[in-house]
């Protein structure tokens, strides 16, 4: 049988699939052209149907932090699978999970496992409404926290990608509980908010670190007014550092979320926080929240060997690839006189186009609006190079990405920022 191309098994996914995936941002639309279709992955490398092999910055959206396919979380998930792959009962393995968290965030005295981040957000503002008996709830403007129907007003990430300020399907009486503020601004609230939501460092409208004394600000107004703060790390958690971003900053929030990083590359989620405020959870408390497949045995079994094998000298090693990585792709495009700000927390980063720097999602979208972001993705991806298909995401640098990728990443970042830079200006001068 004749393999088929990127091409043929992306038209017959849009046949059976809206759009031809399972999640908008990796269609394309936002950077055009047909999607690569992975058919395998092994450490800081994915590899298409095609055969071509690409150096991987997306790392499953930052799920995946020791590298692809890693042995050690390989064999954990095989010997779990072998002992059945879900019992709809408890096991040991949510609770080793569980223990692994809580022991490195001080602020999680008590947690529930989840299928997904979305639904570990969604179960921490109806904690939160349950617990403070209030319905208001504040996010900010380009945040990302799922895709539950409150936190999709004013969402980043691929609902950004996709140029799309909320989503159909909304009610409006649903979006009217939400308050929108500004990344790094705190809002005056009052006694009819429940919580806050954050990323503590918002990584879903390209790479924004908050501003010195932001969330030490934000925690003070929330206790002024008897509101709950949490903190979203579906991505930063266990990501930016060995406690997550109560580590990293010093703030303890009442409510945390986790995903990705929690699953070894496999679905799961978790919500945490308070024992007081997570006793409001059935079968304790009235808040009622259920999963089959929570606390799944495999993933747990995933999660516990990744978080396992993580060590602070981990995420030194991280942070040290990644500010290397960043620091020379700026380097080589300003040589090049394509204008670019790499923006950097630990060992997050992303590129904003422009000569400065940005501090909220306003500020994204006109780096955004430059048009140069699909001319730049291309061009790196023609040369092996794989990042997020949407100007919003993060680079995610992982343990397994080596000095050797790093520099090669450094060297075709050159060659492609003057093959974008050009195309931009031919696109510009024909308009």
């Amino acid at each position: 049988m004749d393999m088929l191309t990127n091409k043929e098994l992306f038209e017959a996914s849009s046949k059976l699939m809206p759009g031809g995936v399972n999640s908008p941002v990796r269609s394309f639309g936002s950077v055009g052209g047909t999607p690569y279709i992975v058919e395998k992955a092994s450490g800081p490398f994915v590899y298409d149907v095609e055969g071509k092999r690409y150096i991987d910055y997306v790392q499953s959206y930052g799920a995946i932090i020791l590298g692809h396919a890693d042995p050690r979380v390989t064999l954990a998930i095989s010997q779990a699978a072998a002992k059945g792959t879900s019992y709809g009962a408890p096991t040991p393995g949510e609770l080793r999970l569980a223990e692994l968290i809580a022991s490195r965030v001080a602020g999680v005295e008590m947690l529930r496992l989840t299928s997904s981040g979305t639904e570990a957000t969604m179960t921490a503002l109806r904690i939160a409404r349950g617990f403070t008996n209030r319905d208001k709830i504040v996010k900010f403007d380009g945040c990302y926290h799922g895709h539950s129907d409150g936190l999709l007003v004013h969402a980043g990430s691929g609902v950004a990608n996709l140029a799309l300020p909320d989503s159909g399907g909304v009610p409006a009486s649903v979006a009217s509980s939400m308050i929108v503020a500004q990344y790094n601004e705190v809002p005056e609230l009052d006694e009819t908010v429940a919580a806050v939501i954050v990323e503590p460092v918002a990584a879903n409208m390209g790479l924004v670190p908050p501003r010195e004394g932001f969330l030490a600000e934000l925690r003070a107004e929330c206790d002024r007014v008897g509101a709950l703060l949490i903190f979203d790390e579906v991505i930063t958690g266990f990501r930016i550092a060995f406690g997550g971003a109560e580590e990293n900053f010093g703030i303890v929030a009442d409510l945390y979320t986790f995903g990705k990083v929690i699953g070894g590359g496999l679905p799961i989620g978790a919500v945490g926080g308070r024992s007081d405020i997570m006793s409001v959870l059935a079968p304790v408390g009235p808040v009622y929240q259920a999963g089959t497949l929570s606390g799944n045995p495999v993933a747990t079994a995933a999660g516990s060997t990744v978080l396992g094998l993580l060590e602070p000298s981990s995420y030194l090693m991280l942070e040290g690839r990644a500010k290397y990585l960043a620091s020379g792709m700026e380097k080589v495009m300003l040589e090049v006189d394509l204008e670019v700000v790499a923006q950097r927390h630990g060992p997050l980063f992303s590129l904003f186009f422009g000569s400065s720097a940005v501090a909220n999602f306003n500020e994204a979208k006109a780096s955004v609006s430059k048009g140069i972001f699909p001319y730049f993705f291309h061009a790196m991806l023609d040369r092996g190079v794989a990042m997020a298909p949407g100007p919003y995401e993060a680079i995610f640098v992982g343990l397994s990405h080596d000095w050797e990728q790093l520099d090669r990443t450094i060297d075709i970042t050159q060659a492609a920022a003057k093959e974008a830079r050009d195309k931009h200006f031919l696109a510009s001068k024909s308009q």
